[in-house]
């Protein structure tokens, strides 16, 4: 059946975008990062691809996430990383998932509710979540190891430059983080540490530890913002849709809210039925390509909520009604999009809106 927004997921690629990434680990596990529906491409399959890839954990940000995913039937260590309200917190906890804290009174919640695995976060620079102040962290730790029902878990921290490669403050962050995690390791030796998000685990090993935590590039997207090709990653998401309908433009002639696209010559115009409402931003407009029987051609004109025109040219480029229309895939890559938008593939794959149909695959056979 022919859908008017579609996004192909290939589950095998998945499985071996973890299994690529577990080659760069000495020993150390691999936590796959399935927050914010798993990158646009699906919780629950992405983590079951994740786990059958090699994975031992998984994380989220948000006790709704946790709560979703164990809903789905997945089983396993899972880590909530983000900021916890009370309500969250017990969701969280009867999702018997770890939880991050940096404060006292963060691991007296967890105490007051009967206990649970706490991971003690140190903020050495993203500026976010976590305390800066490395005396508070151990003090934080220590009362997590002393309190009734709580289990010290983890020693963790979080890179903000490690996808600019050359820069110095990854290393500044890494020097912060081993200064303070591995002295507080050899009191606790039962709490794992970790730091390393996607472009860490392929830039630098020193950051990998106990655990890993690649979110981005487990979807076969470029933590560095250039081409999943260079990094051995296979992107998992195709979105496309169809040519709806071909229509005639003449000289003068406009299409799209505003006459953006005025016909300077007799070309054709292609609708294609997807849009901002699927998450095709209207940012776009003028300014991306998209394929159609294995050639570009340019979306023509604004990029409305369900619809873009593109110009196939004056011979209609051989193009029928029905046609696949391919969006982000082999030729246009979620990188090239993100470029255009001067933002970051992320964005464009956790842009996608739930009236885009997903539908799960290994390598074209049905998942």
């Amino acid at each position: 059946m022919t859908v008017r927004a579609l996004a192909r997921v290939n589950l095998a690629a998945i499985e071996r975008n973890v299994a690529r990434l577990r080659r760069e680990l000495d020993g150390a596990e691999l936590c796959a990062v399935v927050k914010a529906d798993g990158y646009g491409h699906g919780a629950a399959p992405a983590a079951r691809a994740a786990l059958a890839g090699g994975a031992t954990w998984l994380a989220v940000a948000a006790a709704g996430e946790a709560t979703a995913l164990r809903a789905a039937g997945i089983e396993g260590r899972l880590l909530v990383m983000g900021a916890l309200t009370p309500d969250e917190l017990d969701a969280a906890l009867a999702a018997d998932a770890d939880v991050v804290a940096w404060r006292e009174d963060m691991v007296e919640a967890v105490g007051e509710r009967g206990g649970g695995r706490i991971h003690v976060k140190l903020d050495t620079g993203m500026g976010r979540l976590g305390t800066r102040n490395a005396e508070q962290a151990t003090r934080v730790a220590e009362l997590a190891a002393s309190t009734a029902g709580v289990q010290l878990a983890g020693l963790m921290t979080h890179f903000a430059t490690a996808d600019e490669r050359g820069d110095a403050f990854l290393g500044e962050q890494l020097g912060r983080f081993e200064s303070w995690a591995r002295p507080l390791r050899e009191h606790f030796p039962g709490a794992i540490v970790h730091a390393a998000n996607s472009a860490a685990v392929l830039r630098e090993r020193a950051t990998h530890f106990d655990l890993v935590r690649p979110g981005v590039a487990i979807y076969g997207l470029d933590p560095f913002q250039q081409d999943a090709a260079a990094q051995d990653l296979e992107p998992a998401l195709e979105l496309a849709s169809y040519v709806a309908e071909l229509k005639h433009c003449g000289p003068g002639e406009s299409a799209g809210y505003g006459r953006r696209f005025v016909a300077e010559r007799d070309t054709v115009l292609a609708t294609v039925p997807i849009g901002y409402g699927d998450g095709v931003r209207r940012a776009l407009t003028d300014r991306a390509d998209v394929v159609i029987a294995g050639r570009r051609f340019p979306i023509a004109g604004t990029v409305s909520m369900d619809n873009i025109t593109v110009d196939v040219g004056s011979d209609g480029g051989g193009i029928g009604r029905g046609e696949e229309v391919v969006l982000i895939g082999p030729g246009v890559p979620a990188e090239e999009m993100a470029q255009r938008l001067q933002t970051i593939n992320y964005e464009i794959t956790c842009g996608l809106t739930p009236r885009v149909v997903r539908r799960y695959h290994r390598d074209g056979e049905p998942a």
